[in-house]
């Protein structure tokens, strides 16, 4: 038989190390470059018109394997790298004590099984809402739960990444208030923090409307035609009900594991909105849940340890590869590369007209998300030479903000240094070239989506 063109797409592994050499491979095509940078809100920014050449310090062949233990061991992706292995171990212990499987039974059969898609819709709604107002990683506790539902409703395990991993990484990605592209941008550019929310609300909520549809449209297709499941054969033990709905109910115990969990999560975000909780705070509000569980639960010491081992086996690969992708940052930094490339598709977008130049940023940030996938660290890395730039060519400074976060944000879907998504794609268990298949239709039509609200925001002088 011919191969189809998703035959050829290679596992995220390989594939991050494809790119990891070509990073290593323009430092020596590259000059070495830098501009000099300020200290900013504790952290640096670029400072405008500084670029300037240094010399090359290519990264040779060892240099390159050298790299993995600093990326490993930076700060950040560490952080990450612990969350996803305490949020496993969270679901690893919820899941051994019954509460979610009967949760999911009883609400399912309360509904009944002829409001699924309308659930499909709402559910794909309310993760896109965890993305906008609690983050990216901060939601990856979330992820196992949706997997539950799916396969409850009737659907497959990339039907619960579409709902789940789609909906968060496009609340988060397009989200009005998301802090470290739009709130970082605005600072940057001296602008009201989070103003011209009514463009950007108006994007995030036709983007989730278009995730949800796409999400019901696919549920439909594989409930008519299961041969047509992109899940086929994927493994699904420990995520299916094991008894017919008939038989969910809610036990006192169920009850009191429910409680614990929503306490736990009720005091995270509390922490995260008031006193700006991040990596280490929710990872030990995850711990307590987990702890917190097995002790309403009665669970013995060898069955919560056990529970706990097997969850950090099946969530490792996904916490491996959030250092393993921050291996490119690193050998880009270590080839002082970073700067030129950004100085580069400065002089690119530089000729271009001006609507041509806001679209012209979007994908020149969607390249530079493929090396700098964190938010924050391209707006300090670019912003600072994008926006006076944009003023230049007629752009607003909302308008060059906006470019910057669709073409962060949309190309999240697909990006495979994007340690958390991968991470994410690991708990619903979809392998990553059965999830471009699923996402790839999806982005293209939210790229055009946003690109159409670019061109407004140029028409009328966004501000």
């Amino acid at each position: 038989m011919q191969k189809k063109w998703y035959d050829y797409i290679p596992h995220p592994v390989v594939m991050l190390f494809g790119i990891l050499v070509l990073a290593a491979l323009l430092t020596h095509i590259l000059p070495a470059g830098v501009y000099e940078r300020v200290a900013f809100e504790g952290r640096t920014k670029v400072v405008p018109g500084s670029y300037q050449t240094v010399d090359a310090t290519p990264v040779g062949f060892f240099d390159l394997f050298k790299a993995f233990m600093k990326a490993f061991t930076s700060p950040t992706p560490a952080s990450i790298m612990f969350v996803v292995l305490v949020s496993g171990i969270m679901f690893g212990i919820l899941d051994r004590t019954g509460a979610i499987e009967n949760a999911v039974g009883t609400v399912i059969k309360k509904l009944g099984l002829k409001r699924r898609y309308f659930l499909v819709f709402i559910l794909t709604y309310l993760f896109g809402l965890l993305g906008v107002v609690i983050g990216y990683e901060n939601n990856i506790a979330m992820v196992p739960i949706a997997a539950v539902v799916a396969l409850a409703l009737g659907g497959d395990l990339v039907l619960a990444a579409g709902l789940s991993v789609g909906a968060i990484t496009v609340g988060f990605g397009l989200s009005p208030v998301n802090p470290y592209t739009v709130g970082m941008g605005h600072k940057i550019a001296e602008l009201p923090l989070f103003s011209g929310a009514g463009l950007r609300v108006a994007l995030c909520f036709l983007a989730l409307t278009l995730t949800a549809w796409y999400n019901v449209r696919y549920f439909k297709r594989i409930v008519e035609n299961p041969e047509r499941s992109l899940g086929k054969g994927l493994d699904t033990k420990g995520l299916q009900l094991s008894k017919g709905l008939e038989s969910y109910r809610m036990t006192g115990n169920n009850m009191l594991v429910a409680l614990v969990f929503f306490v736990g999560i009720g005091v995270m975000l509390y922490g995260i909105f008031q006193h700006h909780w991040f990596f280490t705070e929710i990872s030990a509000i995850f711990l307590l849940i987990a702890i917190g569980a097995g002790l309403v639960s009665r669970m013995s010491g060898k069955e919560f340890g056990d529970a706990a081992l097997k969850a950090v086996g099946a969530v490792a690969p996904g916490a491996f590869m959030v250092g393993y992708a921050a291996t490119i940052k690193v050998v880009l930094e270590m080839g002082q590369i970073n700067d030129t490339i950004s100085h580069q598709f400065s002089l690119v977008l530089a000729n271009l007209p001006t609507t041509a130049s806001a679209w012209g940023m979007s994908v020149c940030q969607s390249i530079i998300n493929l090396f700098i996938p964190s938010g924050s660290g391209q707006a300090l890395a670019t912003l600072p030479i994008m926006i006076p730039l944009g003023e230049v060519l007629g752009l607003t400074r909302q308008t060059t903000i906006l470019a910057f976060q669709i073409g962060d944000g949309v190309t999240n879907l697909f990006n495979p240094a994007l340690g958390g998504l991968i991470a994410m794609l690991g708990l619903c268990r979809v392998p990553f070239d059965r999830w471009l298949r699923f996402i790839l239709p999806l982005t293209g039509m939210l790229i055009i989506a946003a690109w159409i609200f670019l061109l407004i925001a140029v028409w009328f002088g966004y501000q």
